[in-house]
């Protein structure tokens, strides 16, 4: 299914590979204490996924940095071309311009000359008492006149056009030294996040080939007990099973049993959330803006097809009416949050950006991407409808102003994590309206009626249980998950016989009573449990669980308790989230 960026100072990434390499001195074996291996290499590959995270986090940034400095030295190759040429003319322009000066400034120095010679000769008054000659003597006083006016206009004009060329002289001279600096001060910059992205590829490479050895190593032991769920709604929705329900009675006491709140992947959009929201009078604006964040919805122009893992067809009025994540029954605003969401993720998942719309490569027809059927296509109503009514609409972050990958599924438990995406942070949050302590009773998957919502799963997706016809444990296969965390933590050899029972694991783990007489032999064995509770953290995880035994009280991390369950616990039973609750009765 469909599963911020802000600058870092250089020395980012320098000292946070100082952190991650003091951190994982603690990698290293101690020789105070014994060691389970399989602990060691759970704590081993944890580490290990921890520093790999950190250097992917720490390495998108820098990423996005270069592919932007790229671009602006790009940009400021382009002003210096542009500058160059725009110099060419100009100094043509200043040339020509000085050229012009120089005769005009002739012309006025002839014309000062002139005036000066004119000025030592014999008055006008005097020669009209001469010669008594009015009409002569008006004409000079005008030409005289006009000649001083002449003369102020060309002072005023030379001197507006010296300082016209020394602004235009400077200008240039600046643009030029500001852009060449510009584009050496990019270059350096450009160099330097290209070394440190490639030290952080290599060293992610290197962690990564770690965490492969040791999760082959630890595979042999745990198999691969944790699965997948079904992470979208689908055309039809699951029908609940009364077996995996709190409510069930199995017919034996005490009897327990562990619940998982939601499946994965818990990022995005949930969908029986979206159809709890807009039973609730919620519009689709309200819905995607509520789980994808600070978005818009924009309207923009579609392609005409797109390629699929099963050929190409017309984008809106066939792929998009073929979607098979929602069933068409569903309330109206629901289905076109769903159908924005869709559109808005093929597109991403397509390459096409608000910068550049056209379409890279193909998208399968799975819950890998998104489910297409032609089935669905073919039947029309009220998905259709959906589609045609939110025809061109799109999700658009508004911090980066571009569309990104809106993931979704089914159900998440009431908890969504946050991700990131083409730059766009979708928050994390609480899907509820009450407080998260006390979440579940304004859940807004539980009013859209979620089977995914609080679910204990002993099944494959096929049926396959794997000889167990519920996921309730009787008190000695539970207390028997105890010991095996008991046995694990001791170490030595015996943790190589913890595994899961049941016929299909072909594994010759020790049985219940093998597990129990081994936990005794190291330091004693649980046998009866009078009560278990979970407790919940803000962050959307189940933090610890405790028991009270028959040798007393037993606290286990979230983790440990997850891990040590789906190592152990018979058939298919299996803990999908890590927010979950265990009931007994």
């Amino acid at each position: 299914m469909p599963t911020s960026n802000h600058f870092r100072p250089p020395h980012f990434f320098r000292l946070l590979v100082i952190g991650i390499l003091l951190t994982s001195c603690s990698l290293l074996p101690t020789a105070t204490r014994a060691i389970d291996p399989v602990e060691e290499l759970q704590n081993q590959i944890n580490e290990l996924e921890k520093m790999k995270k950190q250097s992917e986090d720490a390495t998108k940034p820098l990423e996005q940095q270069a592919t932007s400095l790229s671009q602006r030295v790009k940009n400021a190759q382009s002003g210096i071309d542009s500058a160059k040429k725009n110099a060419g003319k100009l100094a043509v322009n200043i040339t020509q311009r000085e050229d012009d000066l120089a005769d005009t400034i002739a012309l006025f120095s002839y014309r000062v000359s002139e005036r000066y010679k004119r000025s030592k000769s014999p008055s006008p008054f005097m020669i009209f008492f001469a010669q008594g000659d009015l009409q002569n003597i008006t004409r000079d006083l005008a030409y005289k006149a006009s000649a001083q006016d002449q003369d102020k206009s060309i002072i005023q004009s030379t001197a507006q056009d010296i300082i016209n060329l020394q602004t235009d002289k400077k200008k240039l001279e600046d643009d030029q030294k500001k852009l060449a600096a510009l584009q050496i001060t990019l270059n350096e910059q450009k160099k330097f996040f290209d070394v440190e992205i490639s030290k952080a590829k290599t060293y992610q490479s290197e962690v990564s080939g770690k965490i492969a050895s040791l999760t082959a190593q630890q595979q042999q032991i745990i198999a691969s007990k944790a699965g997948t769920a079904t992470t979208s709604v689908g055309e039809v929705p699951e029908g609940g099973d009364p077996k995996s329900l709190p409510s069930y009675n199995p017919g034996f006491s005490p009897a327990f049993a562990v619940f998982s709140f939601g499946a994965p992947h818990f990022k995005g959009m949930s969908q029986y959330g979206a159809k709890g929201r807009a039973e609730s009078g919620q519009s689709y604006e309200q819905i995607l803006k509520a789980y994808y964040g600070d978005v818009e919805i924009k309207d923009v122009s579609m392609p005409d097809t797109v390629a699929t893992s099963v050929g190409t067809m017309p984008f809106e009025n066939q792929y998009l009416k073929g979607i098979a994540e929602m069933p068409g029954s569903w309330n109206s605003e629901a289905l076109k949050a769903q159908a924005i969401a869709a559109r808005t993720y093929a597109l991403s998942y397509l390459g096409w950006r608000m910068g550049n719309q056209s379409l890279k490569g193909s998208i399968c027809v799975t819950e890998a991407c998104q489910v297409y059927k032609s089935s669905k296509f073919q039947a029309g109503g009220a998905w259709h409808d959906a589609v045609n009514a939110t025809k061109g609409k799109v999700l658009v972050s508004k911090a980066t102003g571009d569309v990104f990958s809106t993931m979704y599924a089914s159900t998440a438990g009431g908890h969504l994590l946050g991700y990131t995406s083409v730059g766009h942070s979708v928050p994390g949050l609480w899907d509820s309206t009450s407080d998260w302590s006390n979440w579940t009773d304004g859940a807004y998957e539980k009013k859209g009626g979620s089977p995914w919502f609080y679910k204990a799963w002993y099944t494959t997706r096929g049926g396959d249980t794997c000889g167990k016809d519920s996921p309730w444990l009787r008190e000695n296969e539970m207390a028997d998950i105890l010991n095996a965390w008991v046995v694990r933590k001791a170490g030595g050899g015996d943790a190589d016989k913890v595994g899961p029972l049941g016929p299909c694991w072909g594994s010759d783990s020790w049985s219940i009573d093998e597990m129990k007489s081994r936990a005794d032999s190291k330091g004693g064995a649980y046998s009866s449990i009078s009560s278990v509770k979970v407790e919940h953290s803000s962050a959307g995880t189940t933090s610890s669980v405790v028991f009270q035994t028959n040798r007393g009280e037993l606290r286990m991390s979230s983790s440990e308790f997850k891990e040590i369950f789906n190592l152990r616990a018979p058939g298919r039973i299996s803990l999908k989230s890590n927010l979950y609750g265990i009931e007994r009765k």
